[in-house]
């Protein structure tokens, strides 16, 4: 007899469907760490990564009912429903920021954040133009490249999450390649960051 920790994810997940908590919590244990990679991945953040991480998870459970399990495992639309919930996050960011901006200055509050700040750019300045370049690759391919090199998804489990053929999967993850190593090897992400706004 198999105990709850050795449960395959469709067997959790049905579990869960039903309300079962402890379930849902042996499959948060066992996909945590893989979404939380997901969203710093994407957002070069450690708040904004767990913030996401939280929110997917929230989500899942929320909407455990319409989840799609990917040949018995849920990562596949965990990682999915991740990449979007890193866009509201941004989205929250910035809402936040221009509202932030809108207020008198607070002079001990400037000093607080800048020292936070200063602690983090050089580990994080790498990440960051990595991430600016992605973020200005079309939708379709960044997603594709997401799931299937960032968080090593499966070209025939990531086209049955994105709805579309696996050679289609193939194609979107090598034009991104192609594009962000033209980016990144001729400098130009700064660039096209001055000069376009992507969809987020």
């Amino acid at each position: 007899m198999t105990t709850i920790v050795q449960a395959t994810d469709a067997e959790l997940w049905a579990k869960a469907l039903n309300g079962d908590q402890a379930a849902f919590s042996v499959l948060f244990d066992r996909h945590a760490k893989a979404v939380y990679n997901h969203c710093f991945r994407a957002a070069a953040s450690w708040v904004m990564a767990e913030d996401a991480t939280q929110s997917t998870f929230l989500i899942a459970w929320r909407k455990r009912d319409q989840v799609r399990l990917v040949d018995g495992s849920v990562l596949p639309w965990l990682l999915s429903t991740a990449t979007n919930a890193v866009r509201d996050e941004r989205r929250s960011a910035r809402r936040w920021l221009a509202a932030l901006l809108r207020m008198p200055p607070d002079r001990d509050a400037a000093v607080e954040v800048a020292d936070q700040v200063a602690e983090r750019v050089d580990d994080i300045r790498r990440v960051r133009t990595v991430l600016r370049a992605v973020r200005h690759l079309p939708r379709a391919e960044r997603e594709a490249l997401m799931l299937c090199v960032w968080s090593s998804v499966s070209y025939a489990d990531a086209a049955r999450v994105l709805g579309i053929a696996e050679s289609s999967v193939r194609a979107r993850v090598s034009k991104a390649r192609s594009r962000l190593d033209r980016l990144l090897r001729h400098g130009t992400v700064e660039k096209v960051s001055a000069t376009n706004n992507p969809e987020e």
